[in-house]
């Protein structure tokens, strides 16, 4: 009887437990948000922002498990044109305030392809949050990067959202309701 204990003992503990998720932290020198809209149909206007923070669970085996969480402060925004920025910091638009931050969390994300995703989260801006999904792909994953030898992950993704949907719609349909986002970040394992 104690060998057959023992050989089971055994067994359970040979067998490859599952992997967890791991977590990588956001590099704020290589993530952006750029954002861009019609502008009377003259032209198409260029906004991003940058230095944001945040963290990915990401489970290789079921990508599905995976989650991400992503805080920017929304006085972060760059224009290009200080009037610009002032303008969307106004009451008109955000009314910004000092700490005022812009987050995302996942709530499920579908495997779409080897290297696609459709992320779907709460985005909450502006004190207002909605559903986003957002078209991913994961650029690449490496156990060492080469510059600082930890292991690292790059993702691109895409959505579009109505600022109406967070009561910064002035001036539309004038200058457009919608706005298409173009995300790009890369994460690495924490020192």
């Amino acid at each position: 009887m104690n060998r057959i204990l023992l050989a089971a003992a055994l067994a359970l503990g040979t067998t490859p437990a599952l992997a967890a998720p791991e977590t990588y932290e956001l590099d704020p020198s290589h993530s952006q948000v750029v954002f861009t809209y019609d502008h009377l149909g003259f032209s198409t206007t260029t906004g991003m922002f940058a230095g944001f923070e945040g963290t990915i669970e990401f489970d290789e085996e079921t990508p599905a498990n995976s989650s991400v969480h992503v805080s920017i402060p929304l006085m972060s925004m760059f224009t290009g044109w200080e009037e610009r920025y002032q303008h969307f910091m106004s009451e008109e638009f955000f009314g910004a305030k000092e700490g005022d931050m812009i987050s995302f969390t996942s709530t499920g994300i579908e495997v779409t392809g080897e290297t696609t995703a459709i992320i779907t989260g709460d985005l909450t801006m502006n004190g207002i949050t909605r559903s986003v999904a957002l078209d991913t792909v994961m650029n690449q994953k490496a156990d060492a990067h080469p510059m600082n030898n930890r292991p690292w992950i790059g993702f691109d993704a895409t959505t579009t959202l109505k600022r109406s949907d967070f009561d910064v719609g002035m001036f539309a349909p004038y200058i457009s309701d919608e706005v298409a986002v173009r995300i790009s970040i890369e994460a690495g394992k924490p020192e």
